[in-house]
C-alpha cells in the first residue's frame, strides 16, 4: 500500500509540473484552457500566472511564489511588512517591528506583492488563507527532493506550495519539511503576523512568529 501510495503521488507532482511548462509553453492553439488535461490551464495578470480554484470569493491565487519560475521552487524569502529580499534577517533589522498596523494587504508600502508584481497582485489576508484551508483539499507530497502540500480547489483545479522552509539569521531552516507563507494579517502583540503552515501531519491557517522571520509569500489577486 505504502508503495501505491508513493507511485500516486509521484504521479499527480508530474501532473502539477506538466501543466506548467504547458501552460507556460508556445501557442496553447487559441483560447483553450483544457489542454487535453480536463483542468483549467493558469490564465495571466501582469505576466504573472493565477489559478482560479473555484472558491466562493472568487480569489485567484499565483501558480507560483515570489522569486519563483516554477510552481516547486522555494522562491525569495521576506520578512513581513519589508517589499525586498534579503540575505540575513535578524530581529533588530526589521522597522516594522512593534509598529501597530492591523493589514497591509495592497499596500505598497509594506506589501511585496503589490511593490513587486504590481497590478492587482497582493498578500492574502488571514481571512483568505482560512477559506483556502476550509474550502480546499490539502495533500502533504514527497517525490524526492520535492516536498509540499497540493492543494485542490472545489472546482477541481490545483496548486502547489512547496515547503520552503523559513530563514532566520543566514540559515534556512526546515526546507523539504515545513512550509510558511505570510499573510497580510497583522498579529495582536505587533511583532508577529498571521501565516499559511503545513507539514506532512496537516495543513493550518495560523501564527507565524515574528516579523523578522523570512518567509515565502503567494500572491492572490481578486
Amino acid at each position: 500500500m505504502k508503495k501505491l501510495s508513493l507511485c500516486i503521488k509521484n504521479y499527480a507532482l508530474c501532473i502539477i509540473m506538466s501543466l506548467y511548462m504547458v501552460s507556460c509553453g508556445g501557442d496553447n492553439g487559441g483560447d483553450d484552457n483544457n489542454g487535453g488535461s480536463g483542468e483549467e490551464q493558469p490564465q495571466e495578470i501582469a505576466g504573472y500566472r493565477y489559478v482560479d480554484l473555484g472558491l466562493p470569493s472568487g480569489l485567484k491565487w499565483a501558480v507560483h511564489n515570489m522569486g519563483a519560475t516554477s510552481p516547486t521552487e522555494y522562491g525569495d524569502y521576506y520578512a513581513w511588512g519589508e517589499t525586498a529580499t534579503k540575505d540575513e534577517f535578524n530581529y533588530n533589522e526589521c522597522p516594522i517591528n512593534g509598529v501597530e498596523i492591523d493589514d497591509i494587504s495592497g499596500n505598497p508600502e509594506y506589501d511585496a506583492a503589490r511593490a513587486n508584481w504590481g497590478s492587482t497582485w497582493r498578500l492574502p489576508t488571514f481571512e483568505e488563507i482560512n477559506e483556502l484551508v476550509d474550502c480546499c483539499v490539502c495533500e502533504w507530497m514527497a517525490d524526492g527532493l520535492i516536498h509540499g502540500i497540493n492543494v485542490v480547489g472545489p472546482n477541481g483545479n490545483s496548486i502547489f506550495f512547496p515547503a520552503a522552509g523559513y530563514r532566520n539569521t543566514t540559515f534556512l531552516k526546515y526546507p523539504n519539511e515545513y512550509g510558511a507563507y505570510w499573510t497580510s494579517t497583522s498579529g495582536s502583540d505587533r511583532y508577529g503576523a498571521h501565516a499559511l503552515a503545513f507539514d506532512e501531519d496537516g495543513t493550518r491557517a495560523g501564527w507565524g512568529n515574528g516579523r523578522y522571520i523570512g518567509r515565502t509569500i503567494r500572491p492572490v489577486s481578486n
